[in-house]
């Protein structure tokens, strides 16, 4: 696959081609005489210059590409979104494995593909009956879906161990993106009605098991050993929204105050760098704590007992900034250009980067996600990403998925979960779309009020 220089090998070859044709030129003296040519030296032509993209053009063109690994490398008897992008993956089942949180993000920018031309609403209605044909037909765990499917035979494929069954933290991330559907397909009933009873077939409530929290997993198999509580703060909000919005299976208030927020012990008031933090880990853990909820629930007026949501997220994005211009482990590359840090492949594997688990590495979806909420900081860091390391980072479903200045690595492939949150955050920057479709309609409406949320 994709194996791509270092920036410093690139930096240092360049300077070594501009030194040769100095050399060159101040070979050819002045006893050439009257009407001498230089002789033709093939590929000192000078290049045309690439004219800048302005920034709405540049935010388009990385929107249309990301959106790519949704549309042409998605699954191809599901339509569902492949978990990554490299055919070794998985022992080789890399490319027979969909993933459905990630489908979800795929989904959701659906919409804003049409809405920019990229696909015609016809092309993205037939594409949403064969994801509903797959997501009907494969098995489901009380209405929750799996974390992993195999594209080809429509079956489980178990994402580790006990976890072979419903994932209410993934489903509700695909329902996120069926919602958003759902109210921009309203008058293709078909496809609107198939959500619905998707939708109402989830069984929020049972996954409580009686207690006032819910649940991650449950298995078949081993039912609820994986013993996995969803509590705040992580990028779980949604699972609570949409368990309280259900009209078939909703949760009562209690579930979300007492189990997502621990009776108020959520809440830390932390601070970094002059920023408050109300919730969250130090420095505020991983960027996709504050993209993946978000990409259907507006954080523009959004609160509760327990945080300003806007607040929160701004402020966790800004210090993720922040540390990058002090970086305190003087790792090569960090600065106002090149920042953010959230779960992504490594040149070690896989892990969820932050601040306090800092390995070095930048991943492009955490500063270009932030951008409804850093748009200045984020615009540094993409015209970075785009002008400066160019080819080496950018291929063919946009922005690879993480790189290591300090380690002179650049991933090979693409994950879903990092490309999703890409297309979706930066539509709601520019225009609010999802936002708007999410937000308007009335069943999470309800499930807000219920929770006491102001929005």
């Amino acid at each position: 696959m994709y194996s791509a220089p270092s920036l410093i090998k690139f930096k240092m070859f360049r300077s070594l081609y501009f030194i040769g044709l100095i050399l060159v030129f101040s070979s050819c003296s002045s006893d050439d005489g009257p009407g001498y040519q230089e002789p033709y030296q093939p590929g000192q032509e000078p290049e045309e210059e690439e004219e800048s993209l302005s920034d709405s053009e540049l935010l388009e063109k990385v929107q249309q590409q990301t959106f790519k690994y949704f549309w042409d490398f998605a699954g191809t008897n599901s339509g569902l979104a492949r978990e990554r992008s490299q055919d070794d993956a998985y022992g080789g089942e890399g490319r027979n494995i969909v993933t459905i949180g990630g489908s979800g993000f795929g989904l959701a920018a659906f919409p804003v593909a049409v809405e920019r031309g990229w696909i015609s609403r016809a092309e993205a209605v037939e594409r949403l009956e064969k994801i509903l044909d797959f997501l009907e037909e494969v098995p489901t765990y009380h209405g929750a879906f799996s974390h992993w499917y195999l594209d080809a035979v429509a079956q489980t494929r178990p994402f580790g161990d006990m976890d072979d069954g419903g994932d209410l933290v993934e489903t509700a991330f695909l329902m996120q993106g069926l919602l958003i559907n759902r109210q921009y397909f309203s008058e293709e009933t078909s496809i609107s009605e198939r959500i619905t009873e998707l939708w109402e077939a989830v069984e929020w409530d049972w996954y409580t098991q009686g207690e006032n929290v819910l649940y991650w997993h449950w298995s078949p198999i081993y039912n609820f050993q994986k013993d996995l509580k969803i509590q705040g703060w992580n990028e779980s909000l949604m699972v609570y929204v949409l368990a309280a919005s259900s009209p078939t299976h909703s949760i009562e208030p209690e579930v979300y105050h007492q189990g997502w927020a621990s009776n108020g012990a959520m809440v830390n008031n932390r601070q970094h760098y002059g920023l408050d933090l109300p919730l969250g880990p130090s420095y505020g853990g991983p960027l996709f704590f504050a993209h993946y909820s978000f990409i259907g629930l507006d954080p523009r007026n959004l609160s509760d007992q327990y945080a300003n949501y806007w607040d929160q997220n701004t402020a966790h994005s800004l210090i993720h900034y922040n540390y990058a211009i002090d970086n305190p482990r003087n790792y090569e590359g960090y600065g106002e250009n090149s920042w953010g840090f959230t779960a992504s492949d490594n040149y070690e594997g896989y892990s969820a980067h932050s601040p306090a688990n800092d390995l070095g590495v930048i991943t492009p979806t955490a500063a270009l996600s932030s951008f409804p909420y850093t748009p200045e900081e984020s615009m540094k860091a993409l015209r970075y990403f785009y002008e400066e390391m160019g080819d080496e980072l950018w291929g063919p479903y946009g922005f690879y998925d993480a790189f290591s200045e300090e380690k002179n690595w650049v991933a090979d492939g693409y994950l879903a979960i990092d490309q999703g949150s890409i297309i979706s955050m930066i539509e709601n920057y520019r225009t609010g779309l999802l936002w708007d479709l999410f937000m308007q309609d009335e069943e999470i409406q309800a499930g807000l009020d219920k929770l006491e949320f102001n929005y």
